[in-house]
């Protein structure tokens, strides 16, 4: 059955757009991709006043000229889809600025319900709005709402709904502003051709095509080009204006327009919609911490002691529930070693799926406590502070200050993934700076690499894990950001473009609101270590396991165990010293182990990590380590399942602990260099598969290419000048 009514939810960023379509929807919604982009549409269906109604959440935007992906997108689906009602999710907070896209919406003639969100925070701040008069002056529903308590919504929802009754099948009804003289005569002129030629006006106001022409917008004037030769006319008459402009006053038709839009809204506004004038309101809350959190000296170094805090809070608490679960991996090894006989199926459970994916969910208590305090800083408000700490940092790079939050998603502050982190790119207006974003965001650490990062650090720097995952942070901030420098220098160059943001105030996050991101987030990686990881790791089990020993090899170590056994008999028999029997039996377990290291070298995946060994040596990696970094192509996180699964089938020190990073530690082949040299490689070659993908839908898959190639030949590069230097010493 098909919705009888499509309602939008526009608005701002960090105006509590999405926090109302997800109270609105439930778990009743749909995630799939806007036609021709690959913006995320998120979309849902519910039942209010008897009728059947589909909620469509658009990307935040500011204005209704577009400069990202996500903004054409909003405003393509306003435009082309032609929902029934709009319905504004407006910041209360900061009313004239979000009304800004209101007016817009209002030109554009779509039937349009103002919501005034975040009103506990009005009324906490002693503002009184009028809202009855606002929806008087503007001749549209306002309802006041408060989205993350679901407060107003359904009063929201209904208006919504019968305003799109009263307005179904009518024709356009736009409101007009004056730009003021000059503007208004180029208009009213333009808006009668354009009515005269019926240009684009089955879809779209006169006027509004005609403001479109004079912004300068690349959408519409594309649109324009190819429906009719009058383009060019309307071209040439904005060309004109703007010239006028610029020698008159100094300024461009666009910023007039954008000064006449924001004097219609205080002229709104003054019409005693505001009960209380909020510009001679004492600093508020926001303001006066974001003087010290934000202040030019302090602002990065109380930055860089949140993330170390976030570190040192991570290991402190996540340490020990860690240690429980590799306790009840290392306990049901035992128990299916025990239950079940020698064999295939045995070697598959154990050393494939259990030391496998448990290697991988061993650290899930510390990346949930790492998320924890990610969602945190996120719903607090200080992630949009980096960025605008950041800005003038990246600019010197040759990055935007909208760069910021991709790398931050990407595993900025560690435990990010770099896939949603080149999608958070497109905001980014500059292709060029765009695309330097996109190749240099895997760079960070993602929470794939946190569990190598982790595994290596308990193994080789056992006191000093939360330093080493500070230093490893700051080392992907600086490799990203001295690779974007060298591409924008080379084959990424162009000018760069001015950063804007907006700084949502600081809000004390609902408790219960961070518990469920952080379990979205860390249901992902435990989702991902159970599909995706446990198939890759049965896959490399088997390209482990087979083809096997040769038999002549494998019959030379059963008569080396069986000449000790015969051995081992005869001590007992002449009732020898415990000690020459324990020597004994160690030399039987070191058969075993033989056997095993011999099996694994021989297998497909051990061939290949040997015929890599004369190359990889140089950054210190053995066959092992080599096989476990082919296989973390698919997936970083398999990094650590794939030497999990090695050293269990082909573990040498028959007294190694059960803990993988003992026995990393105890190995011969694995030095305090070799592990540096790894985390480096780690940290920096070609991304995941998935990311690949995600780059070349972005950029195309020449720049996918590009990165794997590129990031995997600078990571050995490094990696091995850092293990050679380092061994010299």
């Amino acid at each position: 059955m098909q919705p009888e009514f499509t309602i939008a939810l526009a608005g701002n960023p960090n105006s509590g757009k999405t926090t109302m379509f997800n109270a609105l929807t439930g778990a009743r919604q749909h995630v799939g991709n806007y036609p021709g982009v690959t913006v995320t549409k998120k979309e849902g269906v519910v039942n209010s006043q008897g009728k059947s109604v589909k909620i469509v959440d658009l990307p935040g935007t500011y204005s209704l000229t577009p400069y990202s992906e996500e903004e054409l997108a909003a405003r393509s689906f306003v435009v082309d889809e032609k929902p029934h009602a709009v319905i504004d999710i407006v910041d209360a907070n900061t009313l004239e600025r979000s009304l800004y896209l209101t007016v817009q919406f209002l030109e554009l003639g779509v039937p349009v319900v103002v919501a005034l969100n975040m009103m506990d925070e009005v009324r906490r701040r002693k503002i009184r709005l009028d809202s009855a008069r606002l929806a008087d002056l503007l001749n549209v529903p306002v309802i006041e709402t408060v989205a993350r308590e679901g407060e107003g919504k359904q009063e929201m929802l209904k208006e919504a709904i019968e305003f799109a009754q009263q307005n179904k099948g009518s024709e356009l009804n736009p409101v007009r502003i004056s730009y003021g003289e000059d503007i208004d005569k180029a208009l009213d002129e333009m808006e009668q051709k354009i009515l005269a030629a019926r240009f684009m006006t089955d879809r779209l106001p006169a006027r509004w095509i005609a403001l479109k022409y004079i912004e300068g917008d690349e959408e519409v004037l594309a649109r324009g080009r190819k429906a009719d030769a009058l383009s060019m006319e309307l071209e040439a008459t904005s060309h004109k204006l703007a010239k006028h402009v610029r020698t008159t006053l100094d300024t461009s038709p666009e910023a007039l327009i954008a000064d006449h839009r924001y004097g219609f809204i205080s002229s709104i506004l003054r019409q005693g919609v505001v009960k209380k004038d909020v510009t001679q309101e004492r600093i508020n809350f926001s303001d006066r911490l974001d003087k010290v959190l934000t202040n030019t000296f302090l602002g990065p170094l109380i930055m860089l002691g949140v993330i170390y805090g976030m570190f040192q809070l991570t290991f402190a608490v996540g340490e020990i529930p860690m240690g429980w679960v590799e306790e009840f991996f290392g306990w049901l090894n035992a128990s299916v070693t025990a239950a079940m006989p020698d064999g295939l199926l045995r070697s598959l459970i154990t050393s494939g799926i259990i030391d496998g994916v448990g290697g991988v969910l061993g650290f899930v208590p510390l990346i949930l406590v790492m998320f924890f305090c990610l969602s945190f800083l996120e719903d607090f408000g200080y992630m949009a502070r980096m960025a605008y700490m950041l800005d003038r940092v990246f600019k010197m790079f040759g990055l935007h200050g909208s760069s910021v939050m991709p790398f931050i998603i990407s595993g900025g502050i560690p435990g990010g993934c770099a896939v949603p982190g080149v999608m958070a790119a497109r905001t980014l207006r500059s292709p060029r700076e765009k695309l330097a974003t996109i190749l240099t965001a895997p760079y960070l650490s993602c929470g794939a690499k946190v569990p190598v990062f982790v595994l290596l650090a308990a193994a080789f720097f056992p006191q000093y894990g939360a330093d080493v995952l500070m230093l490893i942070t700051l080392g992907g901030w600086a490799m990203a950001l001295i690779v974007a420098r060298v591409l924008r220098s080379t084959v990424i160059k162009g000018e760069p473009t001015p950063f804007v943001m907006e700084l949502p105030p600081y809000r004390i996050p609902l408790f219960r609101g961070v518990l469920i991101h952080t379990w979205e987030r860390g249901w992902q990686y435990i989702k991902k270590a159970g599909t995706v990881i446990l198939a890759i790791s049965i896959l490399l089990w088997a390209a482990m396991t087979f083809p096997g020993l040769p038999e002549n090899q494998a019959q030379q170590f059963e008569q080396q165990r069986v000449q000790i056994s015969q051995t081992i008999d005869e001590v007992k028999a002449a009732d020898a010293n415990p000690e020459a029997l324990a020597n004994l039996e160690d030399k039987l377990a070191q058969v075993d182990n033989l056997e095993a290291e011999a099996t694994l070298k021989n297998s497909a995946a051990g061939r290949a990590g040997t015929a890599l060994e004369s190359l990889s040596s140089l950054a210190g990696f053995d066959w092992r380590t080599n096989i476990a970094l082919v296989g973390g192509f698919a997936a970083k996180e398999v990094i650590v399942s794939t030497l999990g699964t090695a050293f269990s089938l082909g573990e040498v020190d028959p007294e190694a602990a059960d803990s993988l990073s003992a026995r990393l530690a105890a190995d011969p082949a694995f030095t305090v260099w070799s592990a540096i040299s790894l985390i480096i490689f780690t940290l920096l070659y070609a991304p995941c598969f998935v990311t690949v993908v995600v780059i070349a839908k972005e950029a195309g898959w020449k720049w996918a290419a590009f990165s794997v190639g590129f990031n995997t030949v600078l990571a050995f590069s490094l990696a091995t000048l850092v293990y050679q230097v380092g061994s010299s010493l």
